[in-house]
């Protein structure tokens, strides 16, 4: 007897009907989850899969295939020796230094005025406010093809055109890690704050001790996009610096290209090396990097 005939007769309706619902429920779900994870597979293959053949390349040795159909991630015989060639052909370690000390005064000159500028647009009231986060929003849409003829000027008439100062000068507080940590702070209660201010904290005292322990993760995301930012670039400091001694690793690396461009081994082995330090720098930081993403949380 269907539902219906049992509705109209007033017999008791079994409960056998709502487990099938539920059953189907979850056949439903399970195949969702299953595409979901297919999609992440997917792209996960799209963004690693180029590294992982460019570290398979670095390790393969002269009398290996790179280019065989469908392409071997698994070297026969890993070696080590393209990486000794890539010192051997550039200065690379210098490159890297240079590079390292560009990218670390990028982090604490943006973590230090992205703070701070983030705090003024967020808590503080004073006249022009508005239109000080509309200059930061639009310096965000500004393409950086577009002034680096008028940054080259501007370093030139500073007398700091071939020095690793110019390198980062430009992009010591960008724009986007501005508006990150005006986010941040906008996110805290002001009620905390207000307290502070009846105990008798003042401005630095209520930024340095209330609000800045409390975006501790936004403060990563920016660490995080300003190092990659300075030890990615590749145009600022082609444009600025001449000197070979000052060059920074990107820039030391083209010379893999232009030399040995048929060599794709070096070339891979010299990536590696370029990408190593980021993938460091995202394993020590990622939790606090996925934290930032809901920063401006007070517990208690």
């Amino acid at each position: 007897m269907s539902v219906a005939e049992k509705v109209r007769t007033g017999r008791p309706v079994a409960a056998r009907e709502p487990r099938v619902a539920d059953e189907h429920g979850r056949r439903i779900r399970g195949l969702e989850l299953v595409w979901r994870y297919l999609l992440l597979l997917g792209v996960l293959a799209l963004t690693v899969g180029p590294f992982l053949w460019q570290l398979s390349t670095s390790l393969k040795g002269p009398t290996e295939d790179i280019f065989s159909s469908p392409p071997t991630f698994l070297p026969e015989h890993p070696t080590l020796h393209n990486y000794e060639r890539v010192a051997e052909t550039i200065p690379v370690w210098d490159y890297a230094l240079n590079s390292l000390k560009v990218a670390a005064a990028n982090v604490v000159t943006n973590c230090v005025g992205s703070a701070l500028a983030g705090y003024a647009l967020a808590r503080l009231r004073y006249r022009g406010r508005r239109a000080a986060t509309l200059a930061f929003v639009l310096a965000m849409l500004v393409p950086v093809e577009g002034i680096v003829i008028a940054q080259f000027t501007t370093m030139r008439e500073l007398g700091l055109n071939n020095t690793l100062v110019g390198v980062v000068l430009p992009g010591s507080v960008a724009a986007m890690n501005v508006l990150l940590m005006r986010n941040a702070f906008l996110n805290l209660p002001y009620e905390i704050e207000e307290a502070a201010f009846v105990d008798g904290a003042n401005v630095w005292q209520r930024f340095w001790r209330i609000a800045l322990p409390s975006v501790r993760g936004t403060l990563a995301v920016v660490a995080i996009f300003a190092f990659m930012g300075a030890w990615d670039d590749f145009l600022w400091p082609l444009i600025v610096l001449s000197d070979p001694s000052k060059f920074t690793l990107t820039i030391g690396l083209n010379y893999l290209h232009g030399t040995f461009a048929n060599d794709e081994r070096l070339v891979a082995a010299g990536t590696v090396i370029a990408v190593a330090p980021l993938i460091v720098l995202f394993a020590c930081l990622q939790r606090y990097f996925f934290r930032g993403v809901g920063e401006g949380a007070v517990k208690g």
